[in-house]
C-alpha cells in the first residue's frame, strides 16, 4: 500500500511533463490554462479545496488523486509514523461504506487503487473507466470526514506497520544505513526521522493521537484534487463541488518553517548488521528544486551516475574493478532542501575505505576540471528523454502536477527543462565545489557481521 521511499530517487524518472506557451483565461477563482498537450482547469472551492482537472481525450482510463499536506514532517518528536499509520487506517471504512470495502468497491468497478506516504505528503489514487470516476469522488469525500477508527483496527494496522518497518529497515542493512545517515545529517529539521516512524514511537502511539492528526490535517483547506483523462470537465467539477463542497473548512494550519543549522564538519556513522558485504553512503545537504543550483546538481548526478558510460560506473566498476555497485543521486523534489548522495558496495576483497575514497576522487576530478560539453549534453539528453517518456500516462501527468503544487506551485514545472537546458560545464563544477565538500558530508558505513546460527 505505502511507497515509503517515494522521494529517494523515484521522481528523477517521473517529474517531466511537456509544457508550452500558456494562455490563461481567468474568471474569479477559475482558471483554464491551455498547454501543449492537455488543458488544465483549476478552481478553488470556498472551503479551501483546490481542484485540478486535466482533460486528455486520448487517455484510455481516468485517474483521481487526492493529496494531503500530511507527510511525516508534520509529526512531532515521540509520535513519528502517524502519517503512514493513518494511510493504512484510511481503508478501514466509514458508516456509509463498511470496513475494508473501499478497495473492493473500486475493484468491482474495474479499477485499481493505492496510496503513498512521503516526508512531505500523503496521496490516494484510483484508476477507473472515465464514466466511473464519479465513484472515486464519492468515496474520497466520504472518508475525508467520516472515517471509522476503532481501537481494534488501529492496533491491528499499527502492528502491520511495525512489521513493515522490520522488513524494510531492520532486516535491510543498506536501508538502516540510509536511515542513520539522514537522521545524523539533520539535527533540527523533521526530515531527520523516517517516514515509517521509529519503532519505539510506533509501539507507543495511541488511537487518539491518530484521530487528532486525522481531524487536524484531513481537511479541504489542507488538500487538493487532480482528475485526469477523457472526461467532461464541467461534470467532474460539479460532482466534486457536490460531494466535497459541504465539508467544513478546517482550522488554519501554520506553515512549517524550521531551519537547519549550518553543518561545521564531517559527520560519520557506523552500522553493524548481519550482511555479506560492507556499504558506504555519503550524503551532502543541498538545495531543492526551488533553488537555481538544483539544475546543475541534477546534471552533476547524471555526469557521475547516468548509466554505464558515466564516470562512476566506468571508473570504479569497469576500469578499477573495485565496486560491485556504485553511483550518485540527487533528491531535489522536496519541500525543503534535502540531500545529494554518493554510494557503493565494494567487490569482495576491496576495502570499504578504498571504495569510499574512489567515489570522492570522481567528484574531485570535476572540481579540478569541468565535465566535457559531451558529458553535459548526454546528461541533459537523459533528462529530456525521461521528460518525453512521462507524457504517455495521464497518471504521471497528474503526479508531476501534484508534486510541483506540493512543493510550491504546479506551474513551476514549466521552468524545469528550461533550467536544465541552461546548465553549462562550469555550473556543474561550481556546485560540486560548493556542496560536495567534506564539511558538508555525512558518511555512513555498513560493517558486516557474520550471521549467527539459529540455536
Amino acid at each position: 500500500m505505502a511507497m515509503i521511499k517515494l522521494h529517494l530517487f523515484l521522481f528523477l524518472a517521473l517529474i517531466f511533463l511537456i509544457s508550452g506557451c500558456a494562455h490563461p483565461g481567468v474568471q474569479g477563482d477559475k482558471t483554464i490554462i491551455e498547454e501543449k498537450g492537455s488543458p488544465v482547469y483549476t478552481e478553488l472551492l470556498d472551503n479551501g479545496l483546490k481542484v485540478f482537472v486535466i482533460q486528455d481525450v486520448n487517455a484510455p482510463l481516468a485517474v483521481f488523486q487526492i493529496w494531503y499536506d500530511a507527510g511525516s514532517i508534520n509529526e512531532q518528536v515521540g509520535k513519528t509514523g502517524l502519517s503512514h499509520v493513518l494511510e493504512h487506517m484510511m481503508f478501514k471504512g466509514t458508516p456509509a461504506y463498511g470496513p475494508n470495502s473501499f478497495s473492493k468497491i473500486i475493484k468491482r468497478a474495474g479499477g485499481i487503487d493505492n496510496a503513498g506516504t512521503s516526508k512531505d505528503f500523503v496521496y490516494y489514487y484510483q484508476k477507473l473507466a472515465p464514466d466511473r470516476i464519479f465513484l472515486s469522488i464519492e468515496l474520497e469525500a466520504d472518508r475525508m470526514q467520516n472515517l471509522i477508527m476503532q481501537d481494534a483496527d488501529f492496533l491491528s494496522e499499527r502492528d502491520v506497520v511495525m512489521e513493515e518497518r522490520r522488513m524494510r529497515y531492520e532486516d535491510d542493512p543498506q536501508s538502516l544505513v540510509y536511515e542513520e545517515v539522514v537522521s545524523t545529517a539533520f539535527k533540527n529539521h523533521p526530515y531527520r526521522w523516517p517516514v515509517i516512524g521509529w519503532m519505539e514511537d510506533l509501539e507507543r502511539i495511541k488511537r487518539d493521537d491518530l484521530w487528532h492528526y486525522y481531524r487536524a490535517r484531513y481537511v479541504p483547506n489542507n488538500a487538493f484534487i487532480i482528475v485526469g483523462g477523457n472526461i467532461n470537465v464541467a461534470s467532474v467539477v460539479d460532482k466534486i463541488k457536490k460531494e466535497f463542497g459541504g465539508i467544513p473548512r478546517g482550522p488554519e494550519i501554520p506553515e512549517l518553517n524550521i531551519q537547519e543549522p549550518e553543518q561545521r564538519g564531517e559527520r560519520r556513522v557506523y552500522v553493524k548488521k548481519e550482511a555479506e558485504l560492507p556499504y558506504v553512503l555519503s550524503a551532502y545537504k543541498t538545495p531543492n528544486i526551488l533553488h537555481d543550483d538544483s539544475y546543475a546538481l541534477d546534471v552533476l548526478a547524471g555526469v557521475l551516475s547516468g548509466g554505464k558510460s558515466a564516470r562512476i560506473y566506468r571508473s570504479l566498476i569497469d576500469e578499477q574493478q573495485i565496486a560491485l555497485s556504485a553511483g550518485a543521486g540527487y533528491s531535489n523534489f522536496n519541500k525543503f532542501p534535502f540531500l545529494f548522495y554518493l554510494y557503493g558496495t565494494p567487490l569482495p576483497g576491496t576495502a570499504i575505505e578504498t571504495l569510499e575514497q574512489a567515489l570522492y576522487n570522481e567528484v574531485e576530478k570535476i572540481k579540478e576540471q569541468p565535465p566535457s560539453q559531451k558529458e553535459i549534453q548526454k546528461a541533459k539528453n537523459q533528462i529530456e528523454a525521461e521528460f518525453i517518456m512521462s507524457q504517455d500516462s495521464i497518471f504521471y501527468q497528474a503526479m508531476v502536477l501534484a508534486e510541483f503544487e506540493m512543493i510550491g506551485d504546479w506551474k513551476l514545472k514549466d521552468r524545469y527543462i528550461e533550467g536544465i537546458g541552461n546548465v553549462m560545464p562550469e555550473d556543474v563544477q561550481r556546485v560540486a565545489r560548493k556542496y560536495i565538500v567534506e564539511d558538508n558530508r555525512t558518511a555512513g558505513i555498513l560493517i558486516p557481521l557474520k550471521t549467527q546460527p539459529v540455536k
